[in-house]
């Protein structure tokens, strides 16, 4: 798979510096976050990519059958083709440790790749995912650091969803942090506050 199987945005950073991949929601698309990847770690090379797969005009990353209800037969093509293109883009710009930023539907092909494809991902910071079925545990012992961040009023990703899912990671050997705010699926100042303190070390 090429660097370039994605339409994206690509800001390259300094020589050995952290490569950040992120994320974009339904609906949104390479230039959703890409300024907010870049704010997080200045001297990083940033690749925002575009989903490929569009839900009535809207851009997502892999395909769903209802609301909460995945394709998983796409989900696991989708997270084949991104882990393929995240590691195409490591090679090409020779970059320090690899770092994910994703929400909503971004933050759930970034967690499915920490699931299916573990030690690619170094941290990652996963805003208001939904991992709606039991991950199988890994073989291997490649782990990562995780932040989840989340709503207690989340229609669309449940507080007991989004604690599975950091219980899932904490199994698997992953370090876990959660931030939570009182509201729904939209993002809170103390998310963003808590990624920037959680990506500090790369800065």
């Amino acid at each position: 798979m090429s660097y370039d199987s994605y339409i994206h945005r690509a800001k390259p950073g300094e020589a050995g510096a952290p490569i950040l991949f992120v994320f974009h929601g339904t609906g949104g698309d390479e230039n959703q976050f890409f300024d907010f990847g870049s704010c997080l770690l200045p001297n990083a090379t940033v690749i925002s990519p575009r989903g490929d797969i569009s839900e009535h005009g809207a851009a997502r990353f892999f395909r769903r059958k209802a609301e909460g209800v995945y394709d998983c037969e796409d989900l696991a093509r989708a997270t084949h083709r991104m882990s393929e293109f995240v590691a195409a883009n490591r090679e090409r710009h020779q970059a320090g440790p690899v770092i994910g930023v994703g929400f909503s539907n971004g933050a759930n092909i970034l967690a499915n790749i920490l699931i299916e494809n573990p030690g690619l991902f170094e941290s990652a910071v996963l805003m208001h995912p939904l991992i709606p079925f039991e991950p199988n545990d890994r073989t291997g012992k490649a782990s990562s650091r995780i932040l989840i961040t989340a709503g207690e009023r989340d229609p669309i990703s449940p507080v007991d969803l989004t604690n599975q899912l950091a219980d899932y990671f904490r199994r698997q050997g992953d370090s876990v942090d959660l931030e939570w705010h009182p509201g729904g699926h939209e993002l809170r100042p103390n998310e963003i506050q808590a990624a920037k303190t959680f990506l500090a070390q790369y800065r």
